[in-house]
Order: C-alpha cells, then sequence, then structure tokens
C-alpha cells in the first residue's frame, strides 16, 4: 500500500508539496521511497550523505574492496545515516572488508552478484538491513532463502553490471513471488528509473521504491570525471551497449552471466566484437584503458552510465534530484494513478 499527501495536485500547480509513503518509507523511516546504489568508484560517502539528507538512503560502493578508500568515504558521509554495497564474489576474497565496514553501523548492506549466503550472519548480527540485488528468479529464490529484508530486482537498463531481464516484466514477477512466499520483504525496482515517472511507475509496478544509479551518477556529488559527466548530457538512451571489454581492460573475472553497460565510445567501437583480440593484447591495452580513467578521457575508457541517459539534461545537485523525482511521482499517482489522497 502507498498513500500520496498533496496539498494541490492541480495540473498548474507544480510547486505543491508531495510526499509518498510506502513499505519502504515506513520501514526505514525516509521520507522518500528512493535509495541511491552503490556505484562503484562513483557513489562516495558524500553523494551517500546527501541521498539520505534529502530523505532517502544513500549507499556508498564498495566496489572490489580498497579498505582505506571505504575509511575515507564514511568519513565524507559526516555521520549521516547511510549504508553500503558491495560486489559480493569480490567480497569473498577479502571478507575482512565487512567487518570493517560493519564497526560503521551501516544501516544497510547490499550484496550483488553472487551468493550472499557468507555474509548474512553478520550483517544482520551489526543490526544492518540485508539488501539483496537480484537480476533473474533464481537470484530471487537465494535472496528469499537467506530472508533478505530488501530485495533490488534489476532490468537490463541499469548503467554498471546486470544480465537481461527488463525492468518492466523483472519488477512486477519479483512482486508476485514476494507476495505469495514472504510478504514482509520490501522491494526495490532498478533500472532506467531516472525521474518521477520512473518511480511512479515503479511502485504500480508492485516495488516498494526505487534504487537510483544513473541519475545520481549525473549528481555534483558523485565522484565522476567533468568530461563523463558531460558525456552524459550529450548522450541518449541508445548511447550505451552491454559488454565485457570494460572488464577484460582492467582484467577483472567477472562471471560470464554478467556484463556492463557503458557508454559507447572510442574504446567500445574498437573492442567490442573483438574481445579474443583484446585479451591478447591486454598487458598493452589494460594500462591504456586504466590511464585514461585516470584522466577523465571519455572516449578511451569505460564511461559507467545506463539507458537512463536519455532522461537527462543536466548535472545536478543530488538533493534536488531526489526530491524532485519523489515529488513528480507523488504528483503523477495523485493524478493519473488512483492512488488515496489522505
Amino acid at each position: 500500500m502507498m498513500a500520496v499527501r498533496c496539498t494541490d495536485p492541480s495540473d498548474d500547480d507544480e510547486t505543491a508539496m508531495t510526499t509518498l509513503s510506502t513499505r519502504l518509507t515506513r520501514a526505514l523511516t525516509l521520507r522518500h521511497p528512493i535509495v541511491g546504489a552503490p556505484m562503484a568508484f562513483a557513489a562516495g560517502g558524500a553523494l551517500a550523505a546527501a541521498v539520505s539528507r534529502a530523505g532517502g538512503l544513500g549507499l556508498i560502493g564498495g566496489g572490489y574492496g580498497d579498505p582505506a578508500w571505504l575509511e575515507a568515504q564514511f568519513a565524507a558521509a559526516q555521520g549521516e545515516r547511510v549504508g553500503v554495497g558491495f560486489i559480493t564474489w569480490s567480497l569473498r576474497k577479502s571478507p575482512s572488508l565487512l567487518t570493517d565496514v560493519l564497526r560503521h553501523r551501516p544501516a544497510a548492506v547490499m550484496l550483488s552478484f553472487g551468493d550472499p549466503r557468507p555474509f548474512v550472519d553478520p550483517i544482520r548480527e551489526a543490526g544492518a538491513l540485508l539488501v539483496c540485488q537480484c537480476q533473474n528468479m533464481e537470484h530471487v529464490a537465494d535472496a528469499l532463502d537467506v530472508r533478505a529484508d530488501i530485495i533490488v530486482a534489476q532490468g537490463a537498463e541499469a548503467g554498471g553490471h546486470g544480465a537481461l531481464r527488463g525492468t518492466l516484466t523483472f519488477v512486477p514477477e519479483v512482486a508476485d513471488s514476494i507476495a505469495t512466499q514472504a510478504p514482509q520483504t520490501l522491494l526495490l525496482a532498478a533500472g532506467g528509473i531516472a525521474d518521477g515517472r520512473g518511480l511512479a511507475a515503479a511502485l504500480l509496478l508492485g516495488a516498494d521504491g526505487a534504487l537510483v544509479g544513473t541519475r545520481l551518477w549525473a549528481s555534483t556529488e558523485a565522484l565522476v570525471a567533468p568530461r563523463h559527466h558531460e558525456s552524459i548530457v550529450d548522450a541518449d538512451g541508445d548511447d550505451t551497449v552491454r559488454t565485457r571489454v570494460a572488464d577484460i581492460a582492467r582484467e577483472l573475472a567477472w562471471p560470464a552471466y554478467f556484463t556492463a553497460r557503458i557508454r559507447r565510445n572510442a574504446f567500445t567501437a574498437r573492442w567490442h566484437g573483438h574481445e579474443d583480440e583484446l585479451e591478447r593484447n591486454v598487458a598493452t591495452e589494460g594500462p591504456r584503458y586504466r590511464q585514461a580513467f585516470a584522466d577523465g578521457d571519455p572516449e578511451n575508457t569505460g564511461v559507467w552510465f545506463g539507458e537512463a541517459a536519455g532522461l537527462i539534461g543536466a548535472i545536478e545537485s543530488a538533493g534536488t534530484i531526489v526530491e524532485r523525482m519523489a515529488s513528480d511521482a507523488a504528483r503523477r499517482l495523485a493524478r493519473y494513478g488512483g492512488a488515496t489522497l489522505t
């Protein structure tokens, strides 16, 4: 169930104060049903804190596990209530990272791209919510088996790593599964959600909120190079590709099921479809890729955003993005969605 509070939902009043109340906002004491995705290298402490201050919940991107970086990002969060996310198969190589992070008492820990079971007990013992990101129904079954507090149904539209399911059909299928097997479990939709229309749609599909990545990647607080930011403003939804080439260049052994959605550029034009050749030349091409990333070059490295690029026209503060997305979704639901006005 959701409720919408709106002082005036009329078409000519775009400043009306609106609030969306969902199971997620009530369970986590949030103002808005928005969670910031823990994007590796981009979602640092400043971004996570900004999302939380705006009324959502921000997650720091644990990435591949750099203890010093994680410590610095929790410090940058300045005591705000935030969570953290990990690439699960990578965390298994350095489980002490989780121990270190749990000392910061994160509100939630999100596990993606691997079996969550080795980490469930310490997360629960620390009092954090267990969030499992899923890309197919087998993943959902695993998340339900470990009694995840929150399941994220991630569609292929998302930037960064993911799989093949589309958000529009995957989210309601997961919602139906949760309703019959674990109705207390919360559901977030992810993949292509970048404005109030997407958030409203996610709620109507049966989600309790949205996990937002690409739109917050395009925020002033994100740890993103200026020219990479410029490239998303100029892009549309056709300007991305699902590919393995960034992982090959970085020599990261991602499970074959997961590919990455990144911007189409000179790097992808050269190597996508020529993965075997890239692997043979990685001793040369790998350092070139990493240097281009360090230089903020948008053409010769991976630029990590999703299909929602076509909905983004400016780099704005995370607070502005969260507030506008929630307010617009509430107005749309009150106006067209049949939600209860209270």
